[in-house]
């Protein structure tokens, strides 16, 4: 006689769910407010950190989430003047000679330090006048707090010791956009895109499925746990910022290289058409420094991410623009090939620091506001040097060999505190691992579990980057 074995039961999707993401089962499926500027519920990112700090995953998993990830950030943030050698442009705005166009950029770059870029461009295009010109790019401040914004943005969604400096290469350098010339309407048409189809936080991110919110947080949380929600306040941040020798640090490093940067955009097409060039192969010619320098930023970003190195990478870009400017301030008046190729490692040079040292303070502040504060800072002060850095071009009739060797100084500036600053953070990492190895020989080590607050730099715990 058989005896007829009872059907198994098999759990339910909803079951699945329940046992997998007890805490975001509770809640909606997509997070609800109540009306399009209303901030994010906080109860859906306490119960994707919840479930985070016990999801298991397998390397495969984390890498298709990434994969995701990369797929619908960052193409949102990828698409978000060079025309003062051109006679006509010249004529239209009264530019007359080298001082006047130096001054309009101090005037663009005092703005940008009081913090609608892309609305600026279009009506350039209409304005006639060189008073015309002195305002337009006066309301260039709009933009200014883009750049800090969106590393912010970006410290959220990827690890910052080895995936946040490559997507800052691909998205936030301006090498890309000086190959192609993307100005104007298509960076209002991005803006509207981005504020209506960029995602805010992996824990709303409907693109993802629960388990894999999860996954993005936990990714997160065991490299840097950053908070969307509560945590230090503004001022708080602000306050702690301005205490850390760190950001002073980082400050020195960015203002200075900045000052190459603030200049070599503007002043690459004069710099070619004093070679020799005629006004419009001089435009074209400029194509040429800024696909090798965009290379060059990729390469510098996926390997400073790929050995978790930043201090190094950071003074070998600051020796490659050193030897351009260098090149441009002994040879200019000798060679054309010689000053065209130093214009190579110039804007290879400059660019590549941009998201190395963004990168790096991303990961040296913490908590989360002070990381946003920081960055903020960081870019803001520094942009106060950029007032004056078109300034330091005042001699056309030497080739501006003086402004090279100005440039070459501030990058040999940025170097020695590069070099300052990696010291620095190593022999705290260093002072962090003994206390951590007394805590823990004394049983008070600080248990990590259900630990949903960040860690602070301050902290013993912390491991900063160098």
């Amino acid at each position: 006689m058989s005896i007829e074995e009872e059907p198994q039961a098999y759990p339910q999707p909803e079951e699945i769910l329940k046992e997998t993401h007890p805490h975001q089962s509770k809640l909606d499926p997509k997070p609800k407010r109540k009306h399009f500027f209303s901030p994010l519920d906080s109860s859906y990112a306490d119960a994707v950190h919840r479930d985070a700090d016990n999801v298991e995953y397998t390397p495969a998993e984390e890498k298709a989430v990434k994969r995701k990830i990369d797929n619908t950030v960052l193409p949102l943030v990828v698409c978000s003047g060079n025309a003062h050698v051109i006679p006509a442009f010249n004529e239209n705005y009264g530019i007359t000679n080298n001082n006047k166009w130096t001054l309009a950029l101090s005037i663009f770059y005092l703005f940008l330090v009081l913090n609608i870029l892309g609305t600026v461009f279009p009506v350039i295009t209409y304005a006639k006048g060189y008073a015309a010109l002195l305002v337009l790019r006066a309301h260039g401040y709009w933009g200014a707090g883009y750049y800090a914004g969106m590393i912010y943005y970006l410290s959220f969604w990827y690890k910052g010791m080895h995936e946040l400096a490559m997507r800052i290469s691909l998205c936030m350098t301006g090498t890309l956009p000086g190959a192609i010339g993307i100005e104007a309407i298509p960076t209002l048409i991005m803006a509207v895109m981005i504020l209506l189809f960029l995602p805010s936080f992996p824990f709303s991110a409907t693109f993802l499925s629960p388990r894999e919110r999860s996954i993005a947080q936990a990714r997160l949380n065991r490299d840097h746990k950053p908070q969307s929600h509560g945590g230090m306040a503004g001022w708080e941040g602000f306050k702690a910022v301005i205490a850390d020798p760190s950001a002073w640090m980082f400050m020195l490093i960015y203002a200075s290289f900045n000052v190459g940067v603030a200049t070599i955009s503007y002043f690459l097409p004069t710099l070619i058409k004093n070679l020799g060039f005629s006004s419009i192969n001089a435009q074209g010619l400029t194509v040429a420094p800024y696909v090798a320098g965009w290379f060059m930023v990729f390469f510098q970003a996926w390997d400073s991410d790929r050995t978790k190195d930043r201090g190094w990478h950071i003074m070998g870009s600051c020796a490659i623009s050193f030897i351009g400017y260098i090149i441009l301030a002994t040879s200019v008046q000798k060679s054309v090939g010689a000053a065209y190729f130093a214009l190579f490692l110039v804007v290879g040079g400059n660019y590549s620091l941009f998201p190395l040292v963004m990168s790096w303070a991303a990961n040296t502040f913490s908590p989360t506001s002070k990381r946003g504060v920081g960055t903020a800072f960081i870019v803001s002060i520094s942009n106060c040097v950029s007032i004056a850095s078109p300034q330091i071009y005042f001699d056309p009739e030497d080739e501006y060999r003086k402004g090279h060797a100005i440039s070459a100084g501030c990058l040999l500036v940025s170097f020695t505190a590069a070099f300052i600053l990696r010291t620095r953070l190593s022999i705290l990492n260093k002072r962090n691992e003994k206390q951590r190895a007394i805590l823990a020989s004394e049983g008070k080590e600080k248990s990590e579990a259900h630990d949903y607050v960040e860690i602070w730099d301050n902290d013993p715990r912390y491991v900063f980057m160098t």
